[in-house]
């Protein structure tokens, strides 16, 4: 096996790599920053079974195959989707020690479990199809699977062995459990305008996995021609995408086994993968004292769209201010001195983070900015922001990106709500960042004053930037969600009523998912 693409710390590593493996197998915390070679040679000692040699054919039609092929759990590498915000490595860390306890009970030696977000020090490889091929040259010649897999996604190991096996390793696969879309949606391009439900895409929550041919084709790929999408907006949308490749590449395949049923329910019988029953609780709900609210609007929204603020969640928000153009007591709206603009907002935003940090509103942890038509639940809100330390800085919501692949950033989507302690907005203003006009897009220009800085966007998928008609039924089946935005075509009340209503907290499992099958 030629080692010199490694640097000359290779010898002192392979030294030392048998204890460290002991560690990865003991340890919850093992696996913090790596290289390309450290990953390589741990997987030298941990991987004893090679995927042997790929014969070159592709399945494109997404049929679960009756092939039953021998497979050694080193074969597998385990991707923890994860981030670098302190409580999600702690998640991400009990995934890894679940998995590496199920496979002591298997096997002497682990297989392969990565944290995402320790990979790489390009925070936006996130988006997953830049670090492929690295992972597809450490891993490639001795593993015969990549899983990825979410935080709170529980894995049934030797279920998934026995699913994993059922297809030829040495073909090209995409395994998943398919999402699709009713009808075509802006969070996807319109694509598929005519027929939206045709194309599948994964739902993460519940794993997705590639065969290694695939990594090795896909990894080529991305090395011989640039990332081409500017925006990366829904990941598991977007890679499908990019592996189908306009027919060239394989669709997804659907695997029954990946479930996103709750752990315990009793659907889950023949399920390789679960969901925790509940979203984690990390404590008591914050405080409503500790969040301040600031909504965007504008004159010609004042009757149209304050009103549906006031009939559904504006009794939640102790402390919330509707910022405008105009001055209006009767809501009452505040006048920032910032000219309305027709979009971006970016003067209005950076005036409302200097008045959080003024004498002229109560000092609280938490400022959450939100749009004049985005609808969410400050109660789910509260208890989610129990999962997060306000004294360092936490900048919180849904994650888009722009030109990760060419060096770009992360930002939160502003429909959606952007939620920000104290300690990030002293750092964003301290730091000098700027709008370079008033109507540049308020959180693509935070997004890059974060990136600036060296603070991560973290993530929530229960932040939604888009109504619930352009998402997957099955994908908000089992979700808990915090806010939807736009109030395009759709009763916003009726929405909130539906969507945000319930506190999660106040109902047993049975009726959330009675629930969840009644509206869906």
């Amino acid at each position: 096996m030629p080692v010199s693409p490694c640097s000359a710390s290779f010898l002192h590593r392979l030294h030392r790599s048998q204890d460290s493996l002991r560690m990865l197998s003991s340890s919850p915390h093992a696996g913090h920053k790596v290289t390309v070679c450290g990953l390589f040679l741990s997987f030298l000692f941990i991987s004893a079974v090679a995927a042997g040699s790929a014969e070159g054919s592709q399945n494109h039609n997404g049929l679960h195959p009756p092939h039953n092929n021998k497979l050694d759990l080193r074969e597998i590498v385990f991707v923890i989707q994860s981030q670098s915000n302190s409580f999600h490595v702690r998640q991400a860390e009990k995934r890894r020690a679940d998995l590496l306890k199920q496979a002591h009970g298997l096997t002497e030696k682990p297989p392969v479990v990565l944290l995402l977000h320790t990979l790489s020090d390009n925070e936006g490889d996130w988006s997953i199809l830049p670090l492929l091929p690295s992972l597809s040259q450490t891993f490639g010649k001795n593993s015969s699977w990549i899983v990825f897999l979410e935080e709170e996604t529980n894995v049934r190991m030797v279920s998934l062995l026995q699913v994993l096996a059922k297809f030829h390793k040495n073909r090209e696969w995409f395994l998943g459990k398919p999402l699709h879309d009713e009808e075509s949606t802006i969070i996807h391009h319109y694509a598929f305008a005519e027929n939206p439900s045709v194309f599948k895409y994964p739902d993460f929550a519940a794993a997705w996995a590639l065969s290694m041919p695939l990594v090795a084709r896909l990894a080529n790929k991305v090395r011989d021609e640039p990332l081409k999408s500017d925006f990366t907006i829904d990941l598991k949308h977007e890679i499908a995408l990019y592996i189908w490749d306009n027919g060239k590449g394989p669709h997804l395949t659907a695997v029954p086994e990946l479930c996103t049923d709750p752990e315990g329910s009793p659907h889950v019988q023949h399920c390789a993968t679960t969901l925790s029953k509940d979203p984690p609780l990390c404590g008591e709900s914050v405080n409503k004292e500790d969040i301040f609210v600031a909504v965007k609007t504008c004159s010609k929204f004042h009757s149209e769209r304050v009103p549906v603020i006031k009939k559904t969640w504006e009794k939640d928000a102790l402390f919330l201010e509707y910022y405008s153009d105009h001055t209006e007591p009767s809501i009452p709206t505040i006048n920032l001195g910032v000219p309305n603009t027709e979009r971006g907002h970016c003067g209005k935003t950076f005036a409302i983070l200097r008045r959080f940090l003024s004498s002229a509103v109560p000092n609280t942890k938490w400022l959450v900015i939100v749009d004049d038509d985005t609808l969410i639940s400050l109660p789910r809100l509260r208890v989610l922001l129990s999962c997060y330390d306000p004294s360092v800085p936490v900048c919180l919501g849904e994650r888009y990106g722009y030109g990760l692949s060419q060096g770009g950033y992360s930002y939160i989507t502003g429909g959606g709500g952007m939620v920000f302690s104290r300690e990030a907005v002293v750092r964003l203003l301290n730091s000098g960042c700027k709008c370079y006009s008033n109507d540049a897009p308020d959180d693509m220009v935070l997004g890059m004053c974060l990136n600036a800085l060296g603070l991560p966007i973290t993530h929530s998928p229960l932040f939604h930037q888009a109504r619930p008609e352009d998402y997957a039924k099955e994908l908000l089946a089992h979700q808990v969600p915090i806010s939807f935005h736009k109030h395009w075509n759709i009763d916003p009340v009726a929405v909130f009523n539906k969507w945000l209503r319930q506190d999660w907290r106040s109902e047993t499992s049975g009726e959330r998912d009675e629930w969840s099958k009644t509206e869906l």
